[in-house]
């Protein structure tokens, strides 16, 4: 009798151990880990993109977004609009939200395309100047300028903003 009740309580202890660890597997994967870019990053990505405007001669401003889309950095040139502000967040939001350039945004997206619809949702900006910010394969934030002279310098501007930050990403 001794041998059964002791065989019984080594099942039920074994039994438990192996809830135990199914239940620690189910909890990982009913969770995710997702990777953001850092306020430090994007501040750096913010300045790296308004001094390459500067350069230029445009007067613009820069916003750098996480990768949920909430506004970490605004920085804006003293001499830059009061529309440009809103403008760069709303191109950060469009680069991350369709994961996508926003120079090719606006190309997809025109009159007649197929697509053409999704550039009247609020906040979306199909002009060039927006693009997502890529980590080992994922998206971790997005940056957006407004205020030089077209969409391509804009462009031109949040690429130099992402090439400062480059190393320090996981490519």
């Amino acid at each position: 009798m001794k041998a059964t009740s002791v065989r019984c309580t080594a099942s039920i202890v074994v039994a438990a151990a192996a809830a135990l660890v199914a239940g620690a597997a189910a909890a990982q994967q009913a969770t995710l880990v997702v990777r953001s870019i850092t306020p430090e990053a994007a501040l750096r990505a913010a300045r790296a993109a308004l001094a390459h405007c500067a350069k230029g001669g445009f007067q613009v401003a820069v916003a750098v977004s996480d990768r949920a889309g909430q506004p970490l950095v605004m920085l804006r040139d003293r001499f830059a609009g009061p529309h440009t502000p809103v403008t760069a967040e709303g191109k950060a939001y469009t680069a991350l939200s369709f994961k996508i350039d926003t120079l090719a945004f606006a190309r997809v997206t025109r009159e007649g395309e197929p697509q053409s619809g999704i550039r009247h949702l609020p906040g979306v900006v199909a002009a060039g100047g927006g693009r997502p910010i890529e980590s080992a394969g994922s998206i971790v934030g997005a940056i957006g300028v407004s205020g030089a002279p077209n969409g391509e310098a804009d462009d031109a501007c949040a690429r130099a903003g992402i090439a400062e930050i480059a190393d320090d990403l996981e490519l």
